[in-house]
């Protein structure tokens, strides 16, 4: 039956034409009232029932636009294109292993450890503009160290000045694991941004993220460690934000930039043994 009603189809198409499902939007009615059936399970039965409604109104008119008789319309042919002549006597390849046509930026990207020196170093001098805050103000060079920590301790634990300024082996612990791992994710992140934006990439690693990394700081700080939003002196904190920035990111751009795979194959990428994809490239080279 199908086979005659196909046949039957192309005997009443005109000549240059081709029928074609005809356009409905029963199908989008369908799937709008499934979804108010669901939604009304989280607010109102108000809404599963008009969703209900839909849905079928949506079902039935789907089924009037297939049956008994698929409903169509006639589209115009297209003449089909000539074929493409050569007179080339070989092949010629294309070759992406060395030279890409279309690239995805960057096309050369630091390595993992130019970020980890990077974070390391950073983290280094804005530990020492830390401890050179304390000795300024008087409060000791522990006191920044514990306010960073400060927040890991129960309220009364770390209140008073005094307390805060002496030594304590746990919060040097603290302090010295949240700043390790802070510092090490933002020189993986200067590590992965800096290829992105080659101009400028002190600007941007010494003062820009910075700068948006302690109004970030600023705005939820509180919440995290309010000991350390009520003492600490943000002038200090931003001068060492800047120090972090200016020497991790002094440090990873002078690291040696390594080119990505993207425009080797996907035998090479995947590390399949590929000798002709690799013979194929040299024999490219001597030429």
């Amino acid at each position: 039956m199908a086979a005659e009603a196909h046949s039957q189809i192309e005997a009443e198409t005109p000549a240059g034409t081709i029928a074609v499902p005809a356009p409905t939007a029963w199908p989008m009615v369908l799937a709008f009232g499934l979804s108010l059936v669901f939604a009304g399970l989280a607010t109102s039965a108000a809404v599963s029932v008009l969703g209900a409604v839909a849905a079928v109104g949506g079902a039935v008119g789907w089924l009037r636009a297939v049956l008994p008789r698929e409903a169509q319309e006639e589209v115009a042919t297209e003449p089909q294109p000539r074929p493409a002549v050569t007179l080339r006597r070989e092949v010629v390849h294309f070759h992406v292993l060395h030279e890409t046509r279309r690239a995805w930026l960057p096309v050369e990207i630091y390595p993992i450890s130019a970020g980890i020196k990077g974070g390391l170093a950073g983290g280094a001098v804005m530990a020492i503009i830390a401890s050179l805050y304390g000795i300024v103000s008087g409060t000791g060079i522990w006191y920044p160290i514990n306010l960073l920590a400060a927040g890991f301790y129960p309220a009364g634990v770390m209140q008073t000045t005094a307390q805060i300024a002496r030594f304590q082996a746990s919060a040097f612990a603290i302090a010295f694991v949240i700043h390790g791992l802070g510092s090490l994710l933002v020189g993986l992140l200067y590590g992965a941004l800096l290829p992105i934006f080659p101009r400028r990439p002190v600007l941007l690693a010494g003062f820009t993220v910075p700068l948006l990394w302690t109004a970030l700081l600023h705005s939820f700080i509180g919440l995290i460690n309010p000991v350390l939003n009520e003492r600490v002196d943000w002038l200090w904190f931003v001068v060492s934000q800047i120090g972090f920035g200016l020497v991790a990111g002094l440090i990873v751009i002078r690291q040696e930039r390594i080119r990505t795979w993207q425009g080797a194959p996907f035998a090479i990428r995947a590390g399949i043994e590929a000798p002709g994809l690799e013979d194929e490239a040299g024999e490219e080279e001597k030429r």
